[in-house]
């Protein structure tokens, strides 16, 4: 079924629908890329309203993130948003509103806290519970899966944006991607890992995917509460990991990126192939962040960008996409 998000529901509507009272305002939060986001405010109290986007390419975005809320919840997990209610009609999902601001710029000390976050995410893989939840979007359990999905996009892209991409993706991206799949099977073979390998599910963890500081909200005490879980579910730690150091929308400095490479190989130490499946993996994550970040090449997901009311011109912004996938490229070299 498709959200309501896309048919023109009304927020103050929906919010009033979910809260069973009365509704003052509504007001959009800029931002979101793919759901829309608004503040509710009532007489005593304010809220974040999410509305969900359609289905795009099956992957249920309302489901996953109210289903990965509640299961937090229950476990009493601090750095996660309250979700209050939900209505898969609308479209919808209620959620506490988070005092503060954006967490970016961010120093040593929230390098610890998603640390910490991702510490508790794998304690709570043991639970009980964790097993009836999903794959992460696009989990990645293998070589041969991340090179699959980088194969994948880089194919779409061709498909629909040959005329300003072609020479880049064919001459530039092609090559790069043979050789750093290479050298992963260089680096895992003496762990006898080879590339359809996948990881044992007692190595795997629960994973935010989308999971970095650009997703995240500093409150009012100083900490953290991590946003958009609409990815949400189990992974391989190492994509975890690698998203978090190389995601463009953070941009940290090298000292945070090793703080939090360091403290990654801790949380994942009961794996003794982590540090090596991380090295072997990082020019082929920078190459799979290189396709993502030419997204707004594709037609459709332009037209989501425009559903969660990003209004930037969009020359403008394919000219910015593709100076970054030119720097991830050159990040997959080094």
């Amino acid at each position: 079924m498709p959200s309501s998000a896309s048919t023109g529901v009304d927020p103050a509507a929906a919010a009033a629908a979910l809260l069973g009272r009365p509704v003052l305002a509504a007001h959009p939060i800029h931002g979101g890329r793919n759901s829309r986001v608004h503040r509710i405010n009532t007489v005593d109290a304010s809220f974040a309203l999410k509305l969900y986007a359609d289905h795009a390419g099956g992957h249920d975005r309302f489901g996953v993130e109210t289903a990965a809320c509640a299961f937090l919840a229950r476990h009493g997990e601090p750095a996660a948003p309250r979700l209050l209610a939900a209505d898969r009609g609308l479209g919808a999902a209620l959620y506490e509103w988070v005092e503060g601001g954006p967490a970016l710029p961010a120093g040593p000390s929230d390098i610890d806290a998603a640390l910490d976050f991702a510490r508790r995410l794998l304690e709570l893989a043991q639970a009980g519970d964790a097993h009836s939840l999903p794959l992460a979007a696009e989990a990645c359990l293998s070589t041969a899966e991340l090179v699959a999905q980088i194969e994948r996009r880089r194919r779409r892209l061709l498909d629909q944006a040959a005329d300003r991409l072609g020479s880049f993706l064919e001459d530039e991206v092609a090559p790069r991607l043979a050789t750093a799949a290479a050298r992963a099977d260089r680096l895992l073979a003496p762990f006898g890992i080879a590339r359809d390998t996948e990881l044992p599910p007692g190595l795997r963890t629960l994973s935010p995917s989308d999971f970095g500081f650009h997703n995240a909200r500093r409150r009012l005490d100083g900490g953290l509460t991590f946003l958009d879980l609409e990815y949400f579910g189990w992974d391989d730690p190492v994509k975890l990991t690698v998203d978090f150091l190389l995601h463009p929308g953070m941009d940290l400095d090298r000292p945070l990126r090793l703080r939090f490479r360091a403290g990654a190989e801790a949380v994942y130490s009961r794996d003794p192939a982590f540090g090596v499946r991380l090295d072997a993996a990082l020019p082929l994550y920078a190459l799979r962040w290189c396709m993502i970040v030419l997204n707004e090449f594709l037609p459709e997901r332009w037209r989501q960008r425009v559903h969660a009311g990003v209004e930037e011109d969009r020359e403008a912004v394919l000219a910015v996409q593709e100076a970054k996938a030119r720097r991830l490229l050159n990040a997959a070299a080094d």
